[in-house]
């Protein structure tokens, strides 16, 4: 009779979380809502459904009204055309104003932290609190010096070369991606999963629009207070901190915090310690 009881109060409680639930379909995204009170939107990176932060959410000690993000081409979400990159940021910018969302926070990983920046930049009066995960205003600069934006298209040899690559071969390309973002082997999993589940042509093409970016000359703009968790390996701190000095010079309240023993996915090397700095940030004691 217990046992039974405590079931009907399980099956309760789980009917009533789904029902506070929603999801709402846009052109380039897809967003979960759950829970009351101000707006904590979560952008995640390139390729990866916003599942990944559910334990995130889980743990931290501010409860927020959450709306989680997947894009367009990703986890099942449908593509769109290109470009890709400027429609989901227009797209964000009509959500967060249709919403009529008020202040909010934004915690971004990767591409997401792009996202996050560029919002931060065009709402600076809305945006409040920002958390960027391992994200530069411009990747390009980092991994093609001297590369003008412009030198970028979609039709190159190399993205016709992944573009038209077999399945086993795409698996052994998506798997190198992957084992290089994190040491974890369960992350090493998810990530690929979420790669050979992605819509190639926006992996390819969407790629090359996040290789576009360059949102350093705007940073002044961004009025909210900025948590910076970058991943020291495998490139090492020095090398990390220089980088990421050089490129948010122009960003001005900044805090930025190494994760220890952490790749790109620092959710999946170092959760304890990115959980405990977002706490910090949302708290207003880091």
């Amino acid at each position: 009779m217990k046992r039974t009881f405590s079931v009907a109060i399980l099956m309760l409680f789980l009917t009533i979380q789904a029902s506070s639930q929603k999801t709402i379909q846009k052109n380039s995204f897809q967003v979960t809502v759950a829970g009351k009170g101000a707006a904590i939107l979560y952008f995640p990176g390139f390729s990866i459904g916003g599942s990944i932060f559910q334990e995130t959410i889980d743990q931290l000690d501010i409860k927020g009204q959450n709306h989680v993000f997947t894009f367009a081409g990703f986890d099942g979400v449908n593509p769109i055309e290109m470009p890709w990159y400027s429609t989901i940021k227009m797209d964000l910018k009509t959500y967060i104003q249709e919403q009529e969302l008020g202040e909010i926070t934004i915690v971004g990983h990767s591409m997401g932290g792009n996202l996050a920046l560029d919002l931060a930049m065009e709402l600076p009066d809305q945006v409040n609190k920002l958390v960027i995960i391992d994200a530069l205003p411009c990747m390009r600069e980092v991994m093609m010096p001297g590369v003008p934006a412009e030198a970028l298209q979609y039709e190159s040899p190399f993205n016709n070369q992944v573009l038209n690559m077999k399945e086993e071969g795409f698996k052994g390309y998506a798997y190198n991606m992957a084992s290089n973002m994190t040491k974890d082997s369960v992350g090493v999993t998810k990530i690929l999963d979420w790669i050979l589940k992605a819509d190639r042509k926006t992996y390819v093409y969407g790629y090359t629009d996040l290789l576009k970016i360059d949102a350093r000359p705007g940073l002044e703009k961004i009025k909210a207070e900025c948590l910076i968790l970058v991943a020291p390996e495998p490139y090492g701190e020095d090398m990390v901190l220089k980088n990421i000095n050089s490129q948010y010079e122009r960003l001005g309240t900044k805090t930025v915090k190494v994760a220890p023993k952490s790749r790109h996915f620092i959710m999946y090397d170092n959760l304890p310690w990115m959980i405990n700095e977002i706490n910090l940030h949302l708290n207003g004691t880091d």
